[in-house]
């Protein structure tokens, strides 16, 4: 328990990522880790630090895609007092901080243009000036950048520079997704079923039911090991039956009959919308002008119905009705019981 996440798995895409990264580990040069979210690159960003000569030093991460644009060059070259509004005194940035250690860029992709030429220059000289500062501070750091985006792909449409790319890629660690690892899916349910059940205080450990094993199996993961962990740490916890096997997932925490139904896009609306074209057949003459006017009252009624997943309160937010309103006219049309 002393770890959130360890290295879990015997697949054999798993293993080669595992080796490639630790083989690369010992060389003191950029390694680029990609892979889908999920898939642990953050992990491997660690054990390419910890099975380095820099194990001794620091270890910074600095999310990318986490900052503003206006911010992620003073969090990775720090600045001077007065540089910019708000900067009241002097701050060291992640690569001053990662001195003698590695630095682990996540989400690299997001960085802008101009954060990525300094980047360059920093890779290539090993010098960074912080942001009001002409003064330029040598430093000997580690680069480990992550990013599930295919950066190939980007340069060619020109939105990241191929000499960083160049520098960054002297080994590149594809981690593979969990749809592919299928002999790993049920030994990480149980390893994180196993913890969970420690951290309820469960006597033991029931393991899953046939139908539980099932739907994990069955599933895609595109969240990969990080939904997979959330699915079964969320069965585990609401099991009230701890020593009877786990046999019930839920996919998506999200899935409910009260579910607020999103919000259509304009182009939907429209659709959605009476045409006029739509419009023109009610123009002709019927014999029965108020059976028609029912029987159009009652097709409106189920349209709406139906996108809101039959949820009454939302169909009548959405027909601009009270919910009295909508209950009384269901009845008049027999609708509801």
């Amino acid at each position: 328990m002393e770890r959130e996440a360890q290295f879990v798995g015997e697949s054999g895409a798993f293993l080669d990522a595992v080796e490639m990264a630790s083989r690369a580990a010992a060389l003191d040069r950029p390694v680029l880790v990609i892979g889908e979210r999920g898939t642990g690159k953050e992990l491997i960003a660690e054990r390419l630090h910890r099975l380095s000569q820099r194990w001794e030093g620091p270890l910074i991460t600095l999310n990318c895609a986490a900052l503003p644009e206006t911010l992620i060059e003073a969090e990775l070259f720090g600045h001077e007092a007065g540089a910019f509004t708000g900067a009241t005194r002097a701050r060291a940035g992640a690569f001053e901080e990662a001195d003698g250690g590695t630095l682990f860029l996540d989400e690299l992709a997001t960085l802008s243009a101009a954060a990525q030429e300094r980047l360059l220059r920093a890779v290539e000289y090993g010098e960074v000036s912080r942001i009001g500062s002409n003064r330029p501070l040598r430093v000997d750091v580690r680069i480990v950048a992550a990013t599930n985006e295919n950066l190939p792909d980007l340069v060619e449409r020109n939105r990241f520079r191929a000499d960083l790319l160049d520098r960054l890629s002297f080994e590149v660690v594809t981690l593979p997704p969990l749809r592919v690892r299928e002999s790993d899916i049920l030994i990480l349910a149980d390893y994180f079923g196993r913890r969970m059940a420690v951290e309820l205080d469960w006597p033991s450990w029931p393991g899953f039911g046939d139908e539980a094993v099932t739907a994990l199996m069955a599933h895609d993961w595109p969240g990969n090991v990080r939904e997979l962990r959330n699915v079964v740490e969320r069965a585990v916890y609401r099991w009230e039956r701890s020593s009877e096997p786990v046999d019930a997932i839920q996919l998506d925490p999200f899935d409910s009959p009260w579910q607020i139904p999103p919000e259509p896009e304009p182009d939907e609306k429209a659709a959605a919308a009476p045409s006029r074209t739509a419009a023109e057949p009610r123009k002709t003459v019927v014999s029965d002008f108020k059976a028609a006017v029912e029987e159009y009252e009652k097709e409106i009624l189920e349209a709406a119905l139906e996108r809101a997943r039959y949820n009454q309160r939302q169909t009548a937010k959405a027909l601009g009705l009270s919910y009295d309103q909508l209950r009384h006219a269901l009845k008049r049309h027999d609708m509801i019981g």
